[in-house]
């Protein structure tokens, strides 16, 4: 990437966070088409990527004038340390390889490291442990480039550019004789002329000297060091970059966290050009066992925050378990000395009695600590002139004191002890546990911090700075991730089902009562299309001793309407041939029709949800002609006035009315109604035979006195022009009927409304805490959602398969 590139993307972040501030996350979107000329929903991701990456980092979004250092740790114990700097991919990687190159130097350990144009990647072992804010000054402006100099030689990166130059150079060639110079052959010759020409880097390292590696003088060696340093990297940018660190002109912010932001996803990621180490398997990489989160989040979360109650646990669990007298004495040989406890003072005068421990009396206050008489020699440097009860004699392998020099090495090992047992503690916690003093307690854990063992940071914001052992702290964190992914831990596919039955209320035991428990088997129902014929047996599943009598109450008191909403053969909105020819009635009456149910209030929006902008075709002749224009005149009639207005035998408004609902046009008061029309099949049947059987005229006028209810036009809908308000109605109703809401759960539905508008509801819906976002049901992919009140009964053994629940969901 360009510097001038790179500037417009910093400008770009710079622009968005101050309209995120301003504006909020409309001004933002806004911005983000003017700037770039996108559409909506291209602006929209990126400022809801933006805005995560920004709440995670502490509300910092990175930019020319603000560099983010992130760490987090991985699987392994180990830690990931990411600059955020949107400088481009030559800066960064200069960057990447000098700061690799000084933590060489400084531990004593090759790193993993990676750069991208935003980012750059260093993989920390256990055993580096170190401020986040000394970071900036590993590198300094006047000697940048001898460390990355000295960096990349080692490096893929000099390498090639080095066989490179060898052919433009014709020093190897590429073709000998007329024929292709193998490539194996070539990288043999450059190998040759590399211990020719710079035998120090070709050399054996058991026999190098220590030091800086010396750069010959040779024509070959500078055009390839060159070509790293200014062409591959930007070695003046960086050293630019670096002066305005030293003068302040650029804002540095640090941010330890406990799982990675999703700016950082990219680079741990990376694919293997963005390495700086030597070619490595991708599988072997450090950075590829940080779990990482699918999808963004919606809300600012402080990912910084440890759980308090993993805290205690860690705690609880790091404090030693002492049932016998040995046992105290390995404590007390680890520990050094440490305050009296009730519940050890059985112990401890069993193992004061036979020589093996005694109390330390500190000079001057009096104070009192328990030790092993191993460990006399090291408590008499750290506490002068103390006194020792019982004071035993010591064997001779144990007499003579220690030089009090090393007084700083036994404090060590005394706050080593105490941190290993302890958790996060401050500094005036450890001396009061220790006896030491504040300064030499400081002391021994910047000590402790410099080998690995110990960590510093702000665990428990109301405790200030703290420190922790490396080892408690991974555990801290492994334990505040098991706690957030074990709130919900995913179900399996069966307990899926079966979790269904219960929630549809088709267990046994879960079923509804009464007239109110059918209106809330339909609220949960609305939408979902089934066959005309099934829906009496539906009910009968979930509501105890169903009767058809409720069913047509809440029909005919206005508060449930019926009809199709999904659209068998849209309207022609243009020109086509297809309008000139007449669209006869065509649907034959059949218990297979897709019918569903609603709550007439919520019939505007659904009606919206399912067809989008399309609108039903309407006949052109025939019975269903006649039947549309009599009730778009007359308003609701009932089958009577039907055949008087449109002057048709009582068989033909059948096959009209039934032509109207199949299309998604007609509907009626009262279900009483289509169960007279579904009851007409056998009558049309025999319509379409060529000869009656006597009688049958005598039993049609019986069959047509049995159509109940008005009938009338199924009830268009004012559009609803907030595509985010019509998307939040649907988003809690499949929330209400299916409980977890993922996008295989949207294919099941027949919806005009896309998914992602569905899904940005869901996120808008858990940012507001309202739902919950998570991993409920396994073996599906992308994002889940719940309402609080589902979670629990989504809990493994919350739920048990059944053959019916399997049945169930599948009929659906």
């Amino acid at each position: 990437r360009t510097d001038e590139l790179s500037e417009e993307v910093s400008r770009l972040r710079t622009g968005v966070a101050e309209r995120l501030d301003g504006g909020g996350r409309e001004s933002a979107i806004a911005f983000v088409q003017d700037v770039s000329g996108i559409d909506l929903v291209a602006a929209a991701l990126v400022v809801d990527y933006l805005r995560a990456g920004r709440a995670a980092l502490g509300g910092v979004l990175p930019t020319h004038d603000d560099i983010v250092f992130e760490r987090f740790f991985d699987e392994t114990g180990g830690m990931q340390l990411i600059v955020h700097a949107p400088l481009g991919a030559r800066i960064n990687r200069a960057l990447g390889l000098g700061l690799r190159k000084k933590f060489c130097l400084t531990f004593d350990f090759e790193l993993q490291a990676a750069a991208s144009n935003d980012a750059v990647l260093l993989s920390l072992g256990p055993q580096h442990s170190f401020p986040l804010e000394d970071v900036p000054g590993f590198l300094r402006s006047h000697n940048v480039q001898d460390a990355v100099s000295q960096a990349v030689l080692r490096s893929p990166m000099f390498t090639a550019r080095w066989r490179w130059n060898l052919n433009r150079s014709l020093a190897v060639l590429r073709r000998k004789g007329g024929r292709q110079n193998p490539f194996n052959i070539q990288r043999m010759e450059a190998a040759d002329l590399m211990a020719a020409v710079f035998p120090s880097l070709a050399a054996c390292q058991d026999n190098a000297p220590a030091g800086p590696i010396e750069i010959p003088d040779h024509p070959l060696v500078r055009e390839t060091l060159g070509d790293c340093l200014n062409e591959a990297m930007d070695i003046e940018g960086l050293r630019a970059m670096l002066r305005r660190f030293e003068q302040g002109t650029v804002r540095l912010h640090f941010v330890d966290t406990v799982e990675p932001s999703v700016l950082s996803h990219e680079i741990l990621g990376g694919a293997p050009f963005t390495y700086l180490d030597e070619d490595t398997e991708i599988g072997e990489r450090r950075s590829r066992a940080v779990p990482l989160r699918r999808g963004l989040p919606v809300e600012a979360r402080e990912l910084g925050r440890l759980d308090p109650d993993a805290i205690a646990r860690v705690r609880a669990e790091a404090i030693p378990e002492v049932r016998d007298a040995d046992e105290l004495h390995d404590v007390l040989l680890s520990l050094l000395a440490t305050r009296p406890r009730p519940d050890w003072t059985e112990h401890f005068e069993a193992l004061a009695s036979r020589g093996r421990s005694f109390a330390v009396h500190r000079p001057g206050d009096g104070d009192v600590l328990w030790g092993a008489t191993e460990r006399r020699g090291e408590l008499e440097v750290l506490f002068p002139g103390a006194r020792f009860i019982p004071d035993h004699s010591l064997p001779p392998s144990l007499r003579g004191a220690l030089d009090p020099a090393e007084a700083d090495e036994a404090a060590v090992m005394a706050v080593r002890g105490h941190l290993d047992v302890s958790g996060p503690v401050t500094v005036e916690d450890m001396a009061a546990a220790t006896g030491l003093s504040g300064p030499s307690v400081t002391i021994a854990l910047e000590a402790l911090r410099a080998s690995g063992f110990a960590v510093s940071g702000h665990f428990e914001p109301e405790h200030g700075d703290q420190w922790c052992a490396r080892r408690l702290l991974a555990r801290i964190h492994a334990y505040t991730r098991e706690r957030r992914r074990a709130a919900v831990r995913p179900i399996s596919q069966e307990e899926w089902q079966a979790f269904l039955e219960g929630f549809w209320h088709v267990a046994s035991g879960t079923q509804l009562h009464g007239r109110a428990g059918l209106a809330e088997v339909i609220e949960q129902l609305q939408g979902s299309e089934w066959p005309a014929g099934e829906w009496e047996r539906v009910f009968a599943e979930r509501v105890e001793s169903y009767r058809p009598e409720w069913l047509d109450d809440l029909c005919l008191s206005g508060e449930v309407v019926w009809g199709r909403l999904s659209v068998l053969e849209p309207a022609s909105d243009g020109d086509d041939s297809a309008i000139d020819r007449p669209r006869w009635t065509g649907k034959t009456p059949s218990r297979r029709t897709p019918i569903t149910f609603m709550l007439r209030q919520d019939l505007p929006w659904l009606l919206q949800a399912h067809r989008g902008t399309e609108q039903p075709a309407e006949p052109t002749a025939g019975s269903g002609r006649d039947v549309l224009d009599a009730l778009r005149v007359h308003g609701a009639l009932f089958h009577s006035d039907l055949q008087a207005v449109t002057d048709s035998l009582p068989a033909d408004v059948e096959e009209g009315l039934w032509d109207g609902v199949a299309r998604g046009l007609i509907t009626a008061d009262g279900w009483g109604a289509l169960r007279s029309l579904l009851g007409a099949r056998s009558r049309f049947a025999r319509r379409q035979r060529p000869q009656r059987r006597p009688g049958s005229r005598g039993r049609q006028a019986r069959w047509a006195r049995a159509v109940e209810g008005r009938w009338t036009l199924l009830p268009s809908a004012a559009p609803i022009d907030e595509v985010e308000e019509l998307a939040e109605m649907v988003a809690w109703q499949l929330l209400l009927r299916w409980g977890v809401v993922f996008r295989d759960v949207y294919l099941k539905e027949r919806l005009a409304m896309p998914w992602r508008e569905i899904l940005w509801a869901l996120r808008r819906l858990e940012a507001r805490g309202l739902i919950r976002g998570g991993h409920f049901v396994s073996g599906v992919t992308g994002e889940q959602f719940a309402q609080e009140t589902t979670i629990p009964m989504l809990r493994p053994g919350r739920v048990h398969t059944s053959r019916a629940a399997l049945s169930s969901a599948s009929s659906v």
